[in-house]
Formats: C-alpha cells, sequence, structure tokens
C-alpha cells in the first residue's frame, strides 16, 4: 500500500511539473499574419486576463520596435500588451522583474540576438523569463527572438567570413559562431528567415558540428509552438528540421562532410519531436 501511494505522489507531482510549464512561440521573422497573432494569443489566454511584456532590446530602435509590436495586438482588439526597454547597464527594478515574471505573454522582438542576450546579462532578466516560463508563460520571440530561445545560439556570425552574409558561402569547419542564448529549451539548434534567405550551408555546418543538436530552420511568417515535447508547425510557411543522427563529420582542408544526415521539411498543421 505503502509503494501505491508513492507512486501515486510522483505520478501527481510529475502532473503538476508538465502543467506549470508553459509554451515556447517560435517566429521565423518576417511579417506576422493575423491567424499567428489569434492563436498567440489563445496560447497565452490573455484576452481573458493577465497582461504580455514585449522586450524589444534586440532592436536598434527599441521603442519603434516595441510601439510596432504592440499595433499587431492591437489590431485584434488586445491591449494588455506593453513595452518595457532596458539599455545596457540598466538594473530592473524588483517591480519590473516581478512584472516579467507575472506576465503570461513575454514577447521578444527582432534584430541582433547578441545584442539582446548582452544587455539582459546579470540583470536578472533571463532568470524572470524562466520564471515566468516555469510558472506557465507564452515566451514568444521573433527572429532574434527566436535564436534566442535555445541554450547554443546561432550569433550569425561567420568567424571566417566577417563581412555580413544572409546564408553562408560555404560548408566549412569552425565557421559558425555559437554563443550561450536564455536556454528555455537545450538539444536544438534555431534558425530563421530560413528558406526565404536560403540559409542552408549555416543549419548544415550547425548540425555537423554539433551532432547531439537538432537544427530548425523555421521560414518568415512561420512559427513553430513548443509544448515541452512536441512542435507544431502554424503560419504561412514551412520548417525545415537537420539531423545528424550517427554524430557524422569528416574533413578535407577547411571543408566539412558528412554522412546518413536527414532532413524532414514540416508544414503548416504539422507536428514533430526531435528524438
Amino acid at each position: 500500500m505503502k509503494f501505491i501511494l508513492t507512486i501515486l505522489s510522483f505520478i501527481i507531482s510529475f502532473s503538476a511539473i508538465s502543467q506549470d510549464q508553459g509554451k515556447l512561440f517560435i517566429i521565423g521573422g518576417g511579417k506576422r499574419p493575423q491567424p499567428m497573432i489569434e492563436r498567440l494569443v489563445q496560447e497565452a489566454g490573455i484576452a481573458q486576463g493577465g497582461y504580455g511584456i514585449i522586450l524589444p532590446m534586440s532592436s536598434s530602435e527599441p521603442d519603434s520596435s516595441a510601439w510596432y509590436a504592440r499595433q499587431q495586438f492591437l489590431a485584434i482588439d488586445i491591449e494588455n500588451v506593453t513595452g518595457m526597454n532596458f539599455n545596457k547597464g540598466d538594473k530592473p527594478t524588483s517591480a519590473q522583474l516581478d512584472s516579467i515574471k507575472n506576465a503570461q505573454l513575454i514577447y521578444i522582438s527582432g534584430g541582433d540576438q547578441n545584442k539582446f542576450m548582452d544587455i539582459i546579462q546579470d540583470t536578472g532578466i533571463k532568470e524572470a523569463i524562466h520564471q515566468a516560463y516555469k510558472n506557465g508563460s507564452i515566451i514568444a520571440g521573433t527572429s532574434a527572438g527566436a535564436a534566442v530561445m535555445s541554450k547554443k545560439m546561432i550569433t550569425g556570425n561567420e568567424l571566417k567570413h566577417p563581412d555580413y552574409s544572409s546564408t553562408f558561402r560555404n560548408i566549412e569547419a569552425d565557421n559558425i559562431e555559437i554563443a550561450e542564448g536564455l536556454g528555455l529549451v537545450t538539444g536544438i539548434i534555431i534558425d530563421q528567415h530560413f528558406v526565404k534567405r536560403s540559409r542552408y550551408n549555416r543549419l548544415l555546418s550547425a548540425a555537423i558540428e554539433y551532432p547531439d543538436h537538432t537544427g530548425i530552420g523555421v521560414d518568415e511568417s512561420t512559427a513553430v509552438i513548443y509544448d515541452g515535447v512536441n512542435f507544431e508547425v502554424v503560419g504561412n510557411s514551412q520548417v525545415v528540421v537537420f539531423r545528424n543522427p550517427k554524430n557524422s563529420l569528416t574533413k578535407s582542408d577547411d571543408l566539412l562532410g558528412a554522412r546518413n544526415l536527414s532532413i524532414d521539411i514540416f508544414l503548416p498543421g504539422d507536428t514533430f519531436t526531435t528524438d
């Protein structure tokens, strides 16, 4: 009897943990179609109460970014979403951190993912976002805001070719720069604007050099919703997933090679896992 009660207690505890964790709404950039925003509002439940916060620190013009992001919610009569900007060196107040922790929706704008992570370093904002996620909130991000979701984050920089290009020229060793993101999900590396900007070489490089991670390329006007187990594709375009299940990696000078990589192209309405 004692054994059965212990098992029941474990199941109840596990169920409570599962229910508490929120979802990630990872948007590949570009325009956000209205049905996508409606789905985001539905997942967050902010039409019924609570509030959302826009964190625009990735942007070079954060005030404008927050304003435009808010308009997409106002367009569907959601007024309880507001911007909260921080600059490098700012120390958030306890009230500001509590506001982030208790938001039902946190929306991270596009721009430069490195700028976002640099600004929130040692401020308590990262921990506040994690607490909100643990409490069941929806953490959303578009473009740079999508890249920051994972622990291993593509910075967008090419180490060997520093001149900016929307995609990598080659598939070569030691070229992709990876930094630490928010770490809301591990075991994946996210790329964005994926099909539109032909970023295959970049994510293939990541899949080869980080074979224990799944590469997820999200196209513009498209998102994946992650519930802790499953990814659901929503929006207008595709999500491309690269895996390197046999940890294959070969080199010839600077060139990378691999065998038995897998590629999946998912359409709106599809679901997948990274297992």
